[in-house]
């Protein structure tokens, strides 16, 4: 498993995250066993939120994991908030809150990262910022970014926080590429030519800010799945085509098409089937050529200017 820096701090992990959204499901036992074939293949990193399972996921998590000293510094745990029933909430009471409460649930003394879930259009930035100099002071957060962010709204924080934002998790697949679009369509009136993100691929490259990819294999926000989807037989013909030549599946060429991208992007997969990760994390050693690169984004129905 192939290890990249996140941001500007000093954290070295895989590439390939486990997103564990889907982890309160499980029991003990089974969380067990996707958890530590994991980390047999080389993942480190585990991204889970205050909302996941409404805290399930964090105690299922730390309870398969049987969280102790020796374990908790094997592995990178982030976590998120912000979203509430109904309402996003970046106060200073609940963001201390919910950390505390994510640190309880995790039976962790820290959090490797920290991120603001989604933005909060009541958001007083000079109030995150007293939250977050608490939780790195009192060595309850070490790292902190931010989830669904466009540039300004980084900058507007980032006037005010003393601690680098090294993350962006943003929505990312070769069927959701609308930061990539506009890029590439500069000075068209078609509509892959409109910036919905401000720039935000860049703007990180630029900030040396880590793009996090959530849902590498949905089309739509939350419409569907695309692997094996009768609605996209281009795509999957084109995905087999090049997966039989490197030996891995299509889910894995997949997100090998997102870590081919000079960003620097992780990927947040979040299968909950030890057999499915396995197979998906072959792409962390796969370089696509750049002509199979482009084959696979027009494949997902995307025309080059």
């Amino acid at each position: 498993m192939r290890k990249m820096r996140l941001g500007t701090s000093d954290l070295e992990v895989s590439n390939i995250s486990l997103g564990c959204m889907g982890m309160g499901k499980l029991t003990k036992e089974n969380g067990a066993k996707v958890i530590h074939n994991a980390m047999e293949l080389g993942v480190d990193f585990f991204d889970h939120a205050d909302i996941y399972a409404g805290g399930k996921s964090e105690e299922v998590f730390s309870e398969a994991i049987d969280m102790k000293p020796t374990i908790r510094e094997k592995t990178v745990i982030q976590t998120k908030a912000g979203i509430r029933k109904g309402y996003y909430d970046f106060s200073k009471e609940h963001i201390l809150e919910s950390v505390d409460k994510s640190l309880r649930r995790l039976k962790t003394d820290y959090i490797d990262v920290f991120l603001l879930h989604r933005p909060d259009a009541l958001a007083e930035p000079e109030v995150v910022a007293e939250a977050f100099s608490i939780l790195k002071s009192s060595g309850k957060v070490r790292h902190f970014g931010v989830s669904n962010h466009n540039p300004m709204q980084i900058e507007l924080l980032k006037k005010y926080v003393e601690q680098d934002l090294i993350i962006n998790q943003m929505q990312l697949s070769v069927m959701h590429t609308g930061m990539i679009d506009a890029g590439m369509n500069v000075n068209n009136i078609n509509d892959l030519a409109l910036d919905r993100d401000g720039g935000i691929l860049d703007y990180s490259r630029l900030n040396e800010i880590t793009i996090q990819a959530w849902s590498p294999f949905r089309y739509g926000f939350f419409e569907g799945f695309f692997i094996d989807n009768a609605e996209f037989p281009e795509l999957n013909a084109k995905l087999q085509e090049i997966g039989d030549k490197y030996g891995i599946n299509k889910s894995a060429v997949a997100v090998a098409w997102i870590l081919r991208h000079p960003a620097k992007i992780q990927t947040i997969v979040g299968t909950m089937t030890p057999e499915r990760l396995t197979n998906i994390a072959k792409a962390s050693d796969i370089d696509l050529t750049r002509e199979e690169w482009y084959e696979i984004y027009r494949a997902a129905g995307n025309q080059l200017p």
